[in-house]
């Protein structure tokens, strides 16, 4: 069965400036995937802010994750597969995804169990499952 592709709303946010003290951080040769906030949004849904620290040396631009989102019962509620790409290197992007007829307070955890495309600029795909940490600053857990 597919999983439904949620749309993504993306700005980048420049690393000058910010102080390390204030955000979780990459490390050299890390991709890190962040979820920094959770939102309710007008339709019932939960609207999710990520945050991706690329420290991998390169731009991504095929980059696809799949969660299973957990309800507070740790019973998987639904599967997503969200379409994060493009990360640019030495960047943070923050991508915004909707979480449709779920409301944030249900959600006490995001599994991320797969990375179906990890594609580096001008480049064949790769695995980056093993350079990806995970942190959250969201109410849920992020977790592999």
């Amino acid at each position: 069965m597919p999983f439904p592709r949620m749309l993504a709303l993306t700005a980048l946010v420049a690393l000058a400036g910010a102080t390390a003290g204030s955000r979780a951080t990459a490390q050299d040769g890390r991709l890190l995937v962040e979820l920094n906030k959770f939102e309710e949004n007008e339709g019932g849904g939960c609207r999710a802010f990520f945050l991706f620290r690329n420290q991998t040396g390169m731009t991504l631009d095929g980059f696809e994750i799949s969660l299973a989102v957990l309800d507070r019962g740790g019973t998987i509620d639904r599967l997503l597969t969200i379409d994060a790409a493009p990360l640019p290197v030495a960047r943070t992007t923050l991508k915004l995804f909707e979480i449709p007829e779920t409301a944030c307070t249900d959600i006490s955890e995001m599994l991320l169990y797969d990375v179906p495309s990890c594609r580096p600029q001008n480049a064949d795909a790769i695995d980056c499952f093993e350079i990806m940490d995970l942190a959250s600053r969201a109410p849920a857990k992020l977790v592999k």
